[in-house]
């Protein structure tokens, strides 16, 4: 694993180091996501607009195929996110 140390700048600024930008197609102008990590910050290049909404027809398409049925009004009343993450 390649490891460069960086320095950040007066506002805060780290320049991506061209190897990084090329491989993971970060382009000047467009924007990254950042996530918040425990062992430190994740920068991720985020997707063309193109490319989202080929992931999104692909995703909709293999849900459809599922043949799941959706939820109803009222179903998910008193139903909580956290519910999603409990053990």
């Amino acid at each position: 694993m390649v490891k460069l140390k960086l320095k950040v700048g007066e506002k805060g600024q780290v320049l991506i180091p061209k190897l990084f930008r090329d491989k993971y197609g970060i382009r000047e102008g467009e924007e990254i996501a950042m996530e918040p990590r425990d062992e430190g910050i994740l920068l991720k290049s985020r997707p063309s607009k193109e490319e989202a909404l080929l992931s999104l027809r692909e995703h909709t398409s293999k849900i459809k195929s599922l043949r799941l049925r959706g939820s109803k009004l009222g179903e998910l009343k008193y139903t909580f996110q956290e519910m999603e993450y409990e053990a």
